[in-house]
């Protein structure tokens, strides 16, 4: 019997996703788990694998095409034990179970406009923990919402996807009542998001092509949710960027020294391995630094753990996946998962949850050159680090002056949250435990 396939939940605020690759045919003969497409996320490249074991009746999906949760992707054939459709026999259940009867959906706060899709299925970026997130239903792929054929018909009409309604009664059902709270709540996520929305509105552009020829090439996915995700920041948050300079000439030394040792254990000594530790130390000391804002609800969160961002520089774009508990590792542990997760970036190969919970973020260009920068706070986090090339400069020190080799560093803050005062005693925490790494014992 014929199932159609709706892509899944893929991860915490993931909505949509670009086909990168069809991997089957129809005609083909699938097994469950199996790859059946490769989906490019936000940051991420995603197998979608197979629910059932059956033949492909129809591929619904091409390469290059953005698909939303919920949207059908393929069609398959499959006989249940009984001989029945899986999807009949789950709404005749479903029908017997509940006596509910259709619902006029007057009584229900209606979403902004009867042909537009809930919030949850838009594309739009809902910053975390700045607006309040629609509830999150894990249910296995493929299985259908418990809920009867009543209700789904109701959360037509109102234009809600029943498969994103959490239930309330016995084994996760879902009520008229579900649907109508469910509806609710989008509506005032609307409104939050709406108030939100104080970016610039864009110029229209001018014809270049009166001045000379021109290419125009499609956005990749990676490119299209940063230039989304950064404009929001930026018109967001009060930025600042306070400087200063560690003097890391010893600590180079120390660097040198042991560098053969963590490549044994499979990582790099670089500065940026050490650099995750020392933040990790500076924002237990300051937690202000460890916190995001909730304009919603006027609070400010503090988190009890430390996941840092680390910015990987790839040909399709600047991905930032994160490492967690840094708190808890080691530098050398840390040297040898920041190489693992560099080099998956690298070749398209995190996964939602390696992209996702970050508390603070390092970008370090040291490697390319400069010797500033200011970068953007990547929003719902407060502050961002800035690493940029050491070289060796003149520095007075006890009557003279003497070659030093200076590492440059840029903090960039959330002013809303945090002071000038505590942006500069932070950054120059961070300078002295570079420059004195006896301190990081202590």
């Amino acid at each position: 019997m014929a199932i159609e396939f709706k892509l899944p939940e893929l991860g915490e605020n993931i909505v949509s996703g670009r086909v990168a690759a069809v991997l089957i045919k129809e005609g083909d003969s699938v097994t469950a788990d199996q790859p059946l497409a490769e989906l490019e996320t936000d940051k991420a490249v995603i197998e979608v694998p197979s629910p059932v074991n059956g033949t492909v009746k129809k591929v619904l999906i091409k390469e290059g095409q953005d698909v939303k949760i919920g949207e059908p992707m393929f069609i398959f054939e499959e006989e249940s034990d009984e001989g029945q459709p899986t999807a009949q026999k789950a709404d005749e259940t479903t029908e017997k179970e509940s006596p509910e009867t259709s619902v006029a959906p007057d009584s229900v706060e209606m979403p902004a406009a009867a042909d537009e899709a809930p919030i949850a299925a838009q594309p739009a970026p809902v910053i975390e923990e700045d607006v309040p997130a629609a509830p999150q239903v894990e249910r296995q792929t493929g299985e259908l919402a418990p809920a009867a054929p009543s209700v789904r018909r109701f959360a037509r009409e109102i234009g809600i996807d029943i498969n994103q309604v959490p239930g309330t009664g016995p084994g996760g059902r879902i009520s008229i009542e579900d649907v109508k709270a469910y509806s609710k709540m989008l509506n005032k996520q609307r409104a939050l998001q709406a108030g939100a929305a104080t970016g610039v509105q864009a110029e229209p552009l001018p014809d270049f092509e009166k001045w000379g020829e021109i290419e125009r090439q499609p956005m990749n996915r990676v490119r299209e949710i940063t230039a989304r995700h950064l404009s929001y920041a930026w018109s967001t948050i009060p930025h600042v960027t306070q400087f200063d300079k560690a003097d890391i000439t010893d600590l180079e030394a120390l660097r040198k020294k042991y560098s053969a040792q963590v490549q044994q254990a499979g990582g790099k000594l670089t500065v940026t391995a050490i650099l995750l530790k020392v933040v990790a130390l500076a924002l237990k000391k300051f937690p202000q630094f460890n916190a995001s804002i909730d304009l919603a609800k006027n609070e400010i969160i503090f988190k009890k753990y430390i996941n840092i961002g680390v910015a990987v520089d790839t040909d399709r774009g600047l991905l930032v996946p994160v490492v967690k508990n840094v708190e808890a590792k080691s530098i050398t542990e840390l040297a040898v998962e920041l190489a693992k997760i560099s080099q998956k970036a690298r070749e398209r190969k995190l996964t939602p949850d390696e992209m996702q919970g970050g508390n603070f973020s390092i970008s370090n260009l040291g490697g390319i050159g400069g010797t500033g920068f200011t970068p953007v706070v990547n929003a719902p986090e407060v502050a961002i680090l800035g690493v940029s090339r050491s070289e060796i400069q003149p520095v007075y020190k006890d009557g003279q002056f003497v070659p030093r080799l200076m590492l440059p560093l840029s903090l960039s803050y959330d002013h809303r949250l945090i002071d000038g005062a505590d942006a500069a005693r932070f950054l120059r925490w961070i300078c002295e435990a570079l420059e004195q790494p006896f301190l990081l014992t202590l």
